[in-house]
């Protein structure tokens, strides 16, 4: 298989979608909804609204299957893509609408608030778009508090693999702030669906 070709089960959920089948969506949606969900809620704080972008994002994806490029990554980053570009674009048209309601607050704020956003849905996103690995090895450091010695132990690799896991994972993640969530993304995966 080509080294840039995507998973197998990528290429034929969008060859199913494609073709209109119903259960190919409903497979999808088991599979990412809850990463669709939670990504929309660390964005927006809000579980309603959360809720609309979920099904805003599956309803995108059920029109539009053609939109994912296989060449631009797995399936799993295209819709944290579109999660992330979806729930900071709400945030911005809420936030906007409550300055224009006289909700306090200034335009720097609003921009402030939907940058910080931004920058929290592009960490979410190089998390879930990074390898299972790395992935691994971050969440063992954060969540569990393990130091690198700790962390080779608990995945039976050596402490030098654990510790380019544990670099090479808070690479990534330092990205999140320098690199503009809107701009940087291929046609059709940061645009407002």
């Amino acid at each position: 298989m080509a080294k840039d070709a995507p998973p197998r089960w990528d290429r034929r959920m969008q060859q199913r979608l494609a073709r209109g089948e119903a259960a190919a969506l409903g497979e999808l949606y088991d599979r990412f909804a809850a990463l669709v969900h939670s990504q929309a809620h660390r964005v927006l704080e809000d579980d309603d609204a959360a809720d609309q972008v979920t099904r805003e994002v599956f309803g995108y994806i059920w029109e539009h299957p053609d939109a994912y490029d296989p060449k631009q990554g797995s399936m799993r980053s295209w819709v944290a893509r579109l999660t992330n570009g979806q729930a900071v674009e709400r945030l911005r048209r809420n936030e906007a609408a409550a300055l224009a309601e006289g909700g306090g607050g200034t335009a720097e704020e609003l921009e402030q608030k939907v940058r910080r956003a931004a920058v929290a849905a592009r960490a979410d996103y190089i998390v879930t778009s990074m390898p299972a690995p790395l992935r691994a090895a971050l969440e063992l450091a954060y969540f569990q508090r393990r130091d690198y010695r700790q962390t080779a132990a608990d995945l039976g690799v050596t402490e030098d693999e654990a510790r380019r896991r544990l670099r090479l994972g808070l690479q990534l993640l330092s990205t999140a702030h320098t690199r503009p969530l809107e701009g940087s993304s291929p046609p059709g995966y940061g645009r407002s669906l």
